[in-house]
């Protein structure tokens, strides 16, 4: 059996940007990406804790060290800057593999959204 299962959390980021003007994603820093163990182009739910808005996306490679958190395009509109976001991702695995697996999760600085 194969199930579903969090591999990669960012815990409590601070929206930087949100950019209409933009065909769609989430732009993040690349730091904050190989800290959580994520890579452009993957599939991720980004969950505004300030107004309780979920979408799916695809992250899009930010600067390194900019502490960046941009929502581009439509999800613009459902994110301001100054929200507070959980982005997550999720992987399938093995049943028995899923038992053991231990995903990365990261708690940046809220107020920079730099590794601490």
């Amino acid at each position: 059996m194969v199930i579903e299962v969090l591999k990669s959390k960012i815990h409590r980021v601070t929206v930087t940007e949100a950019n209409l003007d933009y065909i769609g994603s989430i732009t993040l820093d690349e730091d904050l990406m190989d800290a959580a163990n994520m890579i452009a182009n993957e599939k991720v739910h980004v969950l505004n804790l300030s107004n309780g808005e979920r979408i799916e996306t695809y992250i899009i490679k930010g600067q390194r060290g900019s502490g960046v958190v941009c929502l581009n395009g439509p999800a613009a509109h459902r994110f301001s800057v100054g929200d507070i976001a959980i982005i997550v991702s999720f992987a399938f695995m093995d049943f028995e593999e899923a038992k053991t697996f231990k995903p990365s999760i990261v708690f940046p600085d809220t107020c920079t959204n730099k590794l601490v």
